[in-house]
């Protein structure tokens, strides 16, 4: 026996995530130039950061040998001053994933529960794996959240429930009066957590302002990311919502200086850049259009999207995954979210997914 024997059972039994392959990684393995490499597997914005948040993340380097701001003040306020939020409703994260390692330690533990839908996010089980919870998966409604099994799901000992909207990776999309029902029918004394990692390329008919819900409903808490359509995934920084009894909670089992600094000022001046923002909106509705188009074409069929990616029915994913990394194009399989048969491409460049549909075509 040792030391590693004597670890929890929850941990050992752990399937680590797996995150999608890099270019760099790929390049090694192939001898491919990193250049010829086209990567649409993450869910990344193809534009890149803002110029602002580069600016303001270069800014900050000059201070490194200093610690960041702990309590994350000056994102917090422009969160406030742009949501309407009280700064004591804010927590912040190293990424969205930071946020929903902290509500499982510290709403859940051994003898509780929390509920997903099947085909949800891959940390949703993790997290509540990890603290020695036990995970209730409820079946899929048409690759996406079955709200009315979910309720059903939530026992004496449930703590959390987790929903995301739009999911990943799948892209189904709840209207928001399904949502509003599901959180009046949950039980006060079960946190609600609502996922909107990918909200900000809903169309306008789409959005709804669900941080106004939060002073009716004290148990919901909203997790969202600069990762995504601010094109800041690689500073890691991501931020929830809540009720500051929660936020206090969640504090408590914070790391501390979890966000660094360049990602704290870059994250601020992102917030600022409307018109990036804009701009990365307009570019996935047309790469979105493209790719399903192309698609269509091929024969493939596709699951409806809400995100910045697409759920592509190839058949034999494995192979095909294989023969388009040959091909340098990164994209990613999801049979670790029991769905074996696809592949989730995320929308890049309009000559980014013309390549991708070119190999896909070769391949098939």
């Amino acid at each position: 026996m040792n030391c590693c024997d004597l670890a929890p059972d929850c941990v050992r039994a752990i399937a680590p995530y797996l995150p999608g392959k890099p270019i760099s990684e790929l390049a090694r393995e192939l001898g491919l130039a990193e250049a010829d490499i086209v990567k649409l597997a993450s869910n990344e914005n193809p534009l890149g950061p803002s110029p602002r948040a580069l600016a303001a993340a270069q800014d900050a380097l000059a201070d490194m040998a200093l610690y960041p701001d702990g309590a994350g003040f000056a994102l917090k306020a422009a969160l406030s001053a742009r949501f309407g939020v009280d700064p004591k409703q804010i927590v912040l994260g190293n990424g969205s994933n930071d946020v929903l390692d902290m509500v499982a330690r510290a709403f859940l533990a051994p003898g509780a529960s929390s509920v997903f839908s099947q085909h949800a996010f891959a940390v949703y089980p993790l997290a509540t794996q990890a603290v020695g919870a036990q995970g209730i998966e409820v079946p899929a409604r048409d690759y996406g959240h079955d709200l009315a099994a979910m309720r059903a799901a939530i026992r004496d000992d449930t703590r959390v429930v987790w929903i995301a909207n739009p999911n990943n990776p799948t892209g189904t999309f709840l209207s928001w009066t399904e949502i509003e029902a599901f959180l009046e029918s949950v039980p006060r004394q079960v946190l609600v957590v609502l996922d909107e990692a990918y909200g900000e390329y809903l169309s306008t008919e789409d959005r709804c302002d669900t941080l106004a819900w939060i002073e009716r409903f004290p148990n919901l808490l909203i997790s969202r990311t600069f990762s995504k359509a601010y094109g800041l995934a690689g500073l890691r920084v991501g931020y929830g919502v809540a009720h500051p009894a929660v936020i206090d909670l969640l504090n408590r089992v914070r790391h501390p200086f979890n966000v660094n600094a360049p990602a704290l000022a870059a994250a601020a001046a992102a917030l600022d850049d409307i018109e990036f923002l804009l701009r990365s909106y307009a570019l996935n509705r047309a790469g979105m259009a493209q790719l399903r188009a192309g698609l269509a074409t091929l024969k493939i069929e596709t699951v409806p999207s809400k995100g910045n990616f697409l759920l592509a029915k190839v058949g034999d994913a494995a192979r095909i995954h294989a023969e388009l990394l040959k091909r340098g194009v990164i994209v990613r399989p999801v049979a670790n979210y029991g769905l074996p048969g696809f592949l989730r491409v995320s929308v890049g460049l309009a000559g980014q997914n013309a390549r991708f549909l070119d190999a896909l075509g070769a391949c098939l």
